[in-house]
């Protein structure tokens, strides 16, 4: 749908001029309401010049929360939005303590933060109401018909009429060989033949040919037909013959190639932005943690039981590499290391459940990660044992070890932590982890970092 690209695609930077002058209004409306003045002082204009930057760097890294146009329904909005405040908060906090602006008032930032989510919230709902209007009218319509109504056509037409608020309107069907059984028969308007003049009757914008690819000289008569006629010619490959599951198609330089699975952490650059922020959060954790909190957890630790401070233990990481992951002990030194911890296992101390309950027994790892065996985020690693038996039991087990574990991961934050007594549970676990191969973005690390550290907060009853 190219061709109207112009009415929904709204310039970025006007949308963010537009969000900075309400990001002003809400600190002059929060200024009046809690000291009676629209004017602020020094610090005030610092906060606010960090706060509107800040916004700025998280419309970078969040790419949908300046579009208003169909291509994403509102619960995705209204969550991208959720998440681009998430992160900006994430953010404003940090530049907070760095900049020493802790002096100012909790309540002035409480008054400035609702009242700046609120006016983009309304703006963003209005704008789409004002885009869902103009693209209602028939100078926006892009008018398109479907060649072929087999699986890959029917599978075409639902999902573009899903999506009908992008201004397409959606004229007929042709097919030589209809299904006259088919609930689809009466949109349809003739055969591949009567296409051509139906294009010229109707001003038909865009052509979409699901038929297999096996009639080259009618894909030629029709690809040239679409050229002299300023009409867009797609060809939507069928691969339902062969593949029963959603499938990415990429070019390696001119050739082009399927992909059965989603792998966005395939991509060098992806991979080079998830190792980079590894490595970052890593040194700052190090650096900015252990020195204090790590003689104080070894203490605890001696103190309550003999033996070494830290547990090593055999993982399989990456492809199944082996590696050796460091935890701190949380348990009496004993031989049983293979055997999963239970809910009120008597080998787990009284130092040890705490540490488990608060995460705090995974910081170790965060030396695993600077090494390069392990991630941030990513699906944790399991038992040798457990890898030798859930793989024989488990479809899926062993995709997950196409990337690198992580110290959380996307089951972890998901309420699948702990003991798997069920195989179900181990299956449920799976699926989130598969989930996170197939939609990794830095965005979804960064959530995932945010509900970890909630979680240790608040603590898991399934963590022991």
């Amino acid at each position: 749908m190219n061709k109207y690209r112009h009415y929904y695609s709204f310039n970025r930077v006007l949308l963010l001029i537009l969000d900075i002058t309400l990001i002003t209004f809400a600190f002059k409306i929060s200024n009046l309401f809690r000291y009676g003045s629209l004017d602020f002082d020094y610090q005030y204009s610092v906060f606010f010049v960090l706060f509107a930057l800040v916004w700025w760097i998280v419309s970078g890294f969040s790419n949908f929360i300046f579009r208003i146009d169909g291509l994403f329904s509102c619960e995705k909005k209204v969550a991208n939005l959720i998440n681009a405040f998430i992160l900006h908060a994430f953010i404003l906090a940090t530049c907070i303590v760095i900049f020493n602006l802790e002096q100012l008032s909790r309540l002035l930032l409480l008054y400035t933060y609702l009242s700046t989510a609120l006016l983009i919230t309304v703006s963003r709902l209005l704008l789409q109401q004002v885009f869902g209007y103009f693209t209602k009218s028939d100078m926006a319509h892009t008018r398109y018909v479907i060649v072929g109504t087999g699986q890959a056509g029917i599978s075409l037409h639902q999902t573009l009429n899903a999506n009908d608020s992008l201004g397409t309107k959606f004229m007929g069907f042709f097919d030589d060989n209809p299904d006259t059984l088919s609930p689809y028969y009466s949109q349809v308007r003739g055969n591949v033949d009567d296409l051509k003049e139906y294009c010229l009757q109707h001003s038909i914008d865009e052509v979409y040919y699901t038929l297999p690819l096996n009639d080259r000289a009618q894909l030629d008569d029709l690809s040239e037909f679409a050229d002299d006629n300023f009409v867009y010619f797609r060809i939507v490959p069928d691969f339902s013959a062969i593949v029963q599951r959603d499938v990415n198609m990429y070019f390696y330089h001119n050739v082009p190639m399927l992909s059965i699975r989603k792998e966005p952490l395939e991509l060098a650059s992806n991979r080079v932005i998830k190792r980079a922020f590894d490595l970052v959060f890593s040194l700052a954790v190090s650096l900015l943690i252990f020195p204090w909190l790590l003689p104080l957890i070894a203490l605890a630790i001696k103190l309550e039981s003999k033996g070494p401070v830290f547990f090593k233990q055999l993982r399989p990481g990456k492809k199944n590499r082996l590696f050796v992951c460091y935890k701190f002990r949380t348990m009496h030194v004993n031989n049983q290391t293979e055997l999963q911890a239970t809910k009120n296992d008597p080998r787990i101390t009284r130092v040890g459940r705490f540490l488990r309950k608060t995460n705090l027994d995974e910081l170790p790892q965060f030396f695993n990660v600077l090494l390069g065996d392990m991630s941030v985020v990513g699906p944790r690693p399991n038992l040798v044992s457990q890898l030798d038996h859930y793989s024989k039991v488990i479809s899926k087990y062993k995709m997950r070890h196409f990337v690198t574990p992580g110290i959380t991961g996307y089951a972890q934050v998901s309420g699948f932590r702990g003991e798997t007594k069920e195989l179900r549970l181990m299956e449920k676990r799976i699926e989130y982890d598969v989930q996170y191969m197939e939609n990794w973005s830095f965005m979804m690390d960064i959530r995932i970092i945010f509900l970890t550290v909630w979680n240790m907060i608040k603590g898991e009853k399934n963590a022991y």
